[in-house]
């Protein structure tokens, strides 16, 4: 998370069930919020705390994960929230993801930075800009 510290955002967009973030950069990158989903767990957004416009086009001055987990809960062996805090001179945002199962398998939210992203990048940064 320390890595975004200074970045910019550009475009930022979820998918519709909120499995999936990706996050447009001013370095050039995608990257991708997601889980790599197994055979008894589910993750996903669950809230988002803030207003997402308030990352866009400035500087990330704080960029942070929280975990919480929880066993035996009275719906699910294991539940595990992940707090994805970002500040910016404009406000704070949290992303917060839960993930639940059986106690077995990972409810972990993984960020990777898509490879060979350059030319959907391109065409994202040309179409916020109004650019066909």
């Amino acid at each position: 998370m320390k890595n975004f510290i200074g970045k910019q955002f550009f475009h930022i967009e979820k998918n519709e069930d909120l499995t999936e973030m990706l996050l447009y950069c001013n370095d050039r990158n995608i990257y991708k919020m997601y889980h790599e989903q197994d055979c008894c767990e589910s993750v996903n957004i669950e809230d988002i705390e803030g207003d997402l416009n308030d990352l866009l086009n400035t500087d990330i001055l704080n960029a942070e994960l929280v975990t919480n987990s929880e066993e035996n809960t009275e719906k699910y062996e294991s539940v595990t929230w992940s707090f994805y805090k970002f500040a910016t001179i404009k406000g704070y945002v949290t992303i917060r993801w839960i993930g639940t199962s059986n106690g077995y398998y990972s409810e972990v939210v993984s960020i990777k930075k898509i490879k060979n992203s350059k030319n959907l990048w391109r065409d994202k940064r040309l179409e916020k800009l109004g650019i066909e």
